[in-house]
């Protein structure tokens, strides 16, 4: 059973589904048979490329919101994370715009560490607050992730892969995602947010009665 999984590395709720949604295919009888294939998405596609910005900062300028709201809002993200097992770390994080790790993040996916890319970029960004609008620090996570530094360095130094990413967060639109984390459970059952476990046991189950008719 495949499932398709729409994501943005910046996306704090998109690490927290990754983490309830490994558990939930642990806990389901045929998780085994289950593979999953991560999608691009972008939150917000009109940050500026090459710049980074506070991640606090630039939250309340979205919103329109003070920095204090925007710290009360990320505490609570913070929390629900750390039930999780994850540590956030909002007040040194730097909001970049990821189409560019999304196309490392395609490469990964080509050479079959999809999975550990998606854990690395995700760590990187909200518990170690790294920078990941710059190169060097891009390729470092990659290169952990299973990839050769000097191919990342290519995708990086090119357009490769822009194509792709486009392609996934328009099949995003047409399947009605308007944010993240976003899954569609064997072309059948989708599944928007990051829902408690029981809640992605419960869809693998639909889906998996969908297939046996």
């Amino acid at each position: 059973m495949q499932v398709q999984v729409w994501s943005d590395v910046v996306c704090p709720w998109c690490y927290i589904g990754k983490r309830r949604w490994d558990r939930a295919v642990k806990e389901w009888s045929g998780g085994e048979e289950v593979g999953v294939l991560w999608r691009a998405f972008q939150l917000d596609p009109s940050f500026p490329v090459g710049e980074g910005r506070p991640v606090l900062e630039a939250l309340a300028h979205k919103m329109g919101a003070t920095v204090e709201q925007a710290r009360a809002m990320t505490d609570q993200v913070a929390r629900v994370a750390a039930r999780e097992g994850l540590e956030y770390d909002f007040e040194g994080g730097v909001m970049v715009n990821t189409f560019d790790v999304h196309r490392v993040l395609r490469l990964a996916r080509e050479q079959g560490v999809a999975d550990r890319a998606q854990e690395g970029f995700m760590r990187a960004q909200l518990v170690e607050a790294r920078d990941l609008g710059d190169a060097d620090t891009v390729v470092e996570v990659a290169v952990g992730a299973g990839l050769e530094a000097e191919r990342v360095r290519e995708v990086l130094g090119g357009e490769e892969y822009a194509e792709q990413v486009r392609q996934d967060i328009d099949l995003a639109r047409r399947w009605g995602a308007t944010g993240v984390p976003f899954f569609v459970i064997d072309g059948s059952v989708g599944l928007s947010g990051a829902q408690p476990v029981e809640v992605m046991v419960s869809a693998l189950d639909k889906a998996f009665g969908a297939r046996r008719g």
